[in-house]
């Protein structure tokens, strides 16, 4: 309970310090680019998002196989893709940096694969650049997103920790926040074993015992047989849909390639950070187009490469409808919950890189008419309002007002329809709810996360949303 304190406390400094701060969030890839296909497609959407983030690091690392050969190229063609629209997507929204920018920040770590990259004379270009990176006077904090392996990660570790004092590598630790796609070597369990108070996000495990099958980062694409799982609408994550909407759209569209196994397993990684209304980097258990996640030390399965030793953000489950008509309880739906939107997103941004503004679709700009916290007492009516929303490419909108259940500390649900809110006119701009009481823990008090999610009538249609936060006390 004292560790958990920590990296909650520590999350909290880091929400209070970004008041401060540019809100872009830093973000540093290490991607085993060259293997499966899913890393090009990942690196294909990052790019569209590239002004939504501070990209300080773009490394690749090995796929595997017996040479364990690295491709940078693989990175570097895709970024000069994105060079030829870029001036295209700044059409849309400012902040896109320039394909050269992106091109001095791509690396490549040793070819060697787990723990034997890492050690005395393992430092790589991209160990080095992680380095710098961390080291930077920067008040926010650098989120590594891992694709692959982690062992670029663990050799800048060790070195710092082999090369500075402990309160140096304490402030160098207190910086990172990652975020990793499963275990693909064994330096991920080294890593989380070293170094205790790391923020780590990630589902334990290789693919080997049916790991990736458990993992939340499934369902950014995965169905039927490669997620396993049902509810979701598996139409948006087929070639064809990707065909339509991603593949026949200029340059950046053409490297996009056909998956062999499932679409961008490794989007996840990044797509919690996209400023879009419900995304709370710093809070995990939160959830958002990323995932949900909830910090604790979970129990072995056979898939592990090792016994956990500490607190991780981790799998957790959301109850959600599916497109099946059945509910559904699963980790996987803290992802596929949100795949229409982050679909629709993706297909949009797409447009911007070959369309001029007034022929694209643009989200729409979600306003609260309140605080985004509210304290209520049980029996209280709780008004909600958001009448300044609007959309800029004038397109009618559709409000839905929903209680989000499962990152709330205070039961919501009725019991008897099913309904996951009590919300009196959740399909407009105004809304109310009348705090009841509970009849679970905590009696009566707790937190009640309502969003509103905003879609617009465009093509494709585009969702933005705001968090209510209702703080029921005694």
């Amino acid at each position: 309970m004292k560790l958990r304190s920590l990296f909650l406390f520590g999350a909290l400094l880091t929400v209070l310090n970004y008041a401060g701060a540019s809100d872009k969030p830093r973000l540093f890839v290490l991607t085993d680019i060259g293997g499966d296909p899913d890393d090009q497609m990942s690196m294909v959407r990052l790019m569209t998002y590239a002004n939504h983030l501070d990209i300080e690091g773009l490394v690749a690392t090995p796929p595997g196989g017996a040479s364990r050969p690295v491709h940078p190229e693989q990175i570097r063609k895709i970024v000069a893709a994105y060079g030829k629209v870029r001036d295209n997507l700044e059409l849309h929204e400012p902040g896109f940096p320039t394909e050269a920018y992106l091109q001095e920040r791509i690396a490549a770590s040793l070819p060697l694969g787990d723990m034997e990259a890492v050690g005395e004379g393992k430092d790589s270009p991209g160990s080095d650049l992680l380095i710098r990176a961390t080291d930077r006077d920067d008040p926010r904090p650098l989120w590594v997103a891992v694709w692959g392996g982690p062992n670029v990660l663990a050799q800048a570790l060790w070195k710092i920790r082999a090369t500075r004092s402990p309160a140096a590598l304490a402030k160098f630790v207190a910086k990172l926040r990652v975020h990793a796609i499963s275990d693909q070597d064994n330096s991920g369990p080294w890593i989380r074993k070293n170094f205790p108070v790391l923020f780590y996000i990630v589902t334990p495990g290789v693919n080997a015992g049916g790991g990736f099958h458990h993992a939340t980062w499934i369902a950014i694409g995965g169905d039927r047989f490669h997620g396993r799982f049902g509810g979701a609408d598996f139409e948006l994550v087929s070639n064809e849909w990707l065909d339509r909407n991603i593949r026949r759209k200029g340059p950046l569209g053409a490297v996009y390639p056909h998956w062999e196994y499932m679409m961008e397993g490794d989007t996840p990684s990044f797509l919690g950070l996209i400023n879009n209304g419900l995304n709370v980097p710093e809070r995990p258990d939160w959830g958002g187009w990323g995932g949900r996640y909830e910090l604790y030390t979970p129990r072995t399965e056979k898939w592990f490469l090792e016994p956990e030793t500490r607190p991780i953000w981790t799998n957790v489950q959301d109850e959600v409808l599916g497109k099946d008509g059945q509910w559904h309880t699963t980790n996987h739906a803290t992802i596929w919950r949100w795949r229409e939107a982050y679909q629709n997103d993706f297909a949009a941004r797409m447009d911007w890189t070959i369309k001029p503004y007034k022929e694209a679709n643009h989200p729409p700009v979600v306003k609260l008419d309140h605080p985004a916290h509210i304290n209520a007492k049980a029996g209280e009516r709780v008004d909600l309002s958001a009448t300044a929303t609007f959309d800029p490419d004038g397109d009618p909108l559709s409000f839905e007002w929903f209680c989000y259940e499962e990152p709330g500390t205070r039961r919501m649900s009725n019991s008897r329809t099913g309904v996951k809110h009590d919300i009196i006119g959740f399909d407009g701009p105004k809304a109310w709810l009348t705090v009841k009481t509970s009849r679970v823990m905590p009696p009566g008090t707790g937190t009640m996360h309502i969003i509103l999610a905003v879609t617009d009538h465009g093509t494709p249609r585009l969702t933005r949303y705001q968090r209510v936060i209702v703080d029921v006390k005694p």
